[in-house]
């Protein structure tokens, strides 16, 4: 215990103390009472009081929660005493727990809290839980917060993320050492507003905007997305909204009084109304449906049937690149897949030789043989110049 946290404990012993299973209080008389589950004096001396406090993790832990971190109603206050089960465990168990390490996840987000026994200042190792068996020195090791930012860009294929909650973070870093500012900092960073929302959610107060909430504030070229049918809203959720895709979980739904039947997700934090990406998403699937369907007829064999819905199995669910060269019995196994290309596409790209719009294409093929009786020196003298335009 050190010397200023003692100090503190005897300030407001004058007001006393009742925090997470500590008591501590001063008698008109000047003695002072010091109680824990375990154990209760009475009529102490300053001196004796120090005597009961030093080595006690009732009073470091009082000193951390009500000295150092504060803020009774706040998300970073709750969320710290999550990651540490306090509403669980009195300070003698957690400290135990504390001094070997205790793991809570967040998201894609593994976060360690350990704790100092002799100040209880704890200390928190923030990594992806997919690293979570890996030395520090076997990964990127960062110790400012905003470095989160930068990480939280691209994949691990180097792709851009449009969305940060989405299941692709990448791998391979850590902050293993944060105070608790940081490792809030660094979460929040990772995953922005999820601490909030999460809070907001657990004292009843989070406010939920759902589909046709969100898209009657649409506007521009965003504002068609409002015309996009009820029952393609369940689509859209059951392509952008489960654990799959997101470590949030859908709270929105298609409108207060009318709840979508697609799964969710079971992530521990709220998505309180649809993203960014799905009102963008949402626009193409929008100008999608407004196509009138058509019938094609195709000649597959069954094999070929199954093979096709494989393929969107595995793109849908990316598995794609799981899928070695050598795994030829898969659907969407690379090879078989460009087979499958060589058998049942034309020239023009169209399966089955069934063009996609057969008017079109007749007036194509038509201007292609008018455009032959032009004869090749037009095509020769084109080819010149776009040579001479290069160069």
């Amino acid at each position: 215990m050190l010397a200023r946290q003692f100090d503190a404990l005897v300030d407001e012993a004058e007001s006393g103390i009742a925090f997470d299973g500590l008591h501590v209080a001063r008698a008109s008389d000047g003695g002072y009472t010091f109680g824990t589950p375990d154990h209760e004096a009475t009529g102490l001396s300053e001196a004796e009081l120090h005597a009961h406090a030093d080595g006690s993790p009732y009073v470091t832990n009082w000193y951390f929660w009500e000295r150092e971190v504060q803020r009774h109603d706040s998300p970073r206050r709750a969320f710290l005493r999550r990651a540490e089960a306090a509403a669980d465990h009195d300070p003698g168990e957690r400290y135990e727990a504390l001094r070997e390490g205790l793991v809570t996840e967040w998201g894609h987000l593994r976060i360690e809290a350990t704790v100092d026994p002799d100040d209880g200042a704890r200390r928190y190792d923030v990594r992806h839980v997919d690293d979570a068996d890996h030395a520090v020195a076997d990964l990127e090791a960062h110790d400012d917060p905003l470095d989160a930012r930068e990480i939280a860009k691209y994949d691990d294929d180097g792709m851009y993320r449009p969305l940060k909650p989405a299941t692709n973070t990448p791998t391979g870093w850590v902050f293993p050492d944060l105070d608790w500012r940081d490792a809030v900092e660094t979460v929040e960073l990772f995953l922005p507003a999820t601490v909030a929302n999460w809070y907001r959610e657990q004292r009843g107060e989070l406010d939920v905007d759902h589909w046709t909430d969100t898209m009657e504030r649409q506007t521009g070229i965003y504002g068609v997305v409002e015309e996009l049918p009820r029952e393609a809203v369940e689509w859209v959720a059951e392509a952008a909204c489960d654990d799959s895709q997101c470590t949030k979980r859908r709270e929105w739904q298609y409108s207060a009084d009318d709840e979508l039947a697609a799964d969710g997700g079971a992530g521990v934090y709220p998505c309180r109304e649809p993203c960014s990406l799905v009102v963008a998403a949402g626009r193409k699937w929008t100008k999608l449906e407004e196509e009138e369907p058509r019938e094609y007829t195709f000649h597959l064999t069954p094999s070929e049937k199954e093979q096709v819905e494989g393929i969107v199995e595995a793109v849908a669910d990316d598995r794609v690149d799981e899928i070695r060269e050598a795994d030829v019995y898969e659907d969407a196994n690379r090879y078989r897949t460009r087979y499958l290309r060589a058998k049942l596409f034309d020239d023009h790209g169209n399966l089955g030789g069934v063009p996609t719009d057969p008017e079109a294409h007749h007036d194509a093929e038509a201007h292609d043989g008018d455009g032959d009786s032009h004869g090749d020196h037009d095509a020769d003298n084109h080819d010149g110049d776009h040579d001479d335009h290069d160069e």
